[in-house]
């Protein structure tokens, strides 16, 4: 557990970014987060996106960065800066500001509004990618870049099913809004776990779980091997 906190260690409070360094523990210059390296301080990525990527530990990267007010700020920032068209590098492509859907290093920080409770500009960006970022046809992406190991489909399968498996250390799934009014998945037991948005509006106010409200935007794995019933309350 200990050392799950490392990524700590390389967050850059001055520039609000993760950002390479020294074996003596200086910050590597000169320093652009807009570059995009491809084996040099990060790995096919530039410094806005891997900087909110701590899946096991959001409460944690939103207090690095100073609250859930200057969080928010930057993510924010993250999804409308330009992408500078001089930057060319292998694998990056499919842009949302600085957010790249064409590789997998940002692909969890769309959904990192919910740790400040603001799942609603969340799921305005899930549902840009899931319209933009693929299809079929003259006007549109099969899809916006790699899909190493299914990968990239399975961003769209979670995203459209409304569950998305943030983090593999824990065995649960953040709750977003399926795209479809009922979710069914039935299990090799024949066991079922529903999903419902009754109004199929899009912006996620409330969770209950076998008619119980959830206290969180979590629901656990055990509802894939008992079954059970997810309402969405959606405005």
């Amino acid at each position: 557990m200990k050392r799950s906190k490392n990524y700590a260690n390389v967050f850059d409070t001055s520039t609000a970014f993760m950002r390479g360094r020294l074996e003596n523990g200086n910050w590597i210059t000169p320093f652009n987060p807009e570059f995009p390296y491809y084996e040099y301080m990060y790995r096919e990525a530039n410094a806005w996106q891997v900087s909110f990527f701590a899946p096991h530990d959001m409460k944690g990267l939103v207090d690095l960065y100073g609250g859930a007010e200057a969080f928010e700020k930057k993510l924010d920032e993250f999804f409308t800066k330009p992408w500078n068209p001089d930057y060319i590098a292998w694998n990056l492509s499919g842009f949302i500001g600085q957010y790249c859907h064409g590789n997998q290093p940002d692909h969890e920080a769309p959904f990192s509004y919910y740790f400040v409770d603001k799942p609603e500009k969340s799921q305005k960006r899930i549902d840009e990618i899931l319209k933009t970022m693929y299809g079929i046809g003259p006007e549109k992406l099969a899809m916006s870049g790699m899909d190493d190991a299914g990968e990239m489909s399975s961003w769209y399968v979670f995203g459209a099913l409304g569950l998305y498996p943030l983090s593999p250390a824990d065995p649960e799934y953040l709750v977003t809004v399926p795209i479809f009014k009922e979710v069914v998945w039935i299990m090799p037991s024949w066991k079922k776990l529903r999903i419902r948005n009754n109004s199929e509006r899009r912006n996620l106010k409330a969770i209950k779980i076998n008619g119980k409200l959830n206290n969180s935007y979590f629901i656990s794995h055990d509802l894939f091997k008992n079954g059970g019933e997810v309402e969405l309350d959606t405005h």
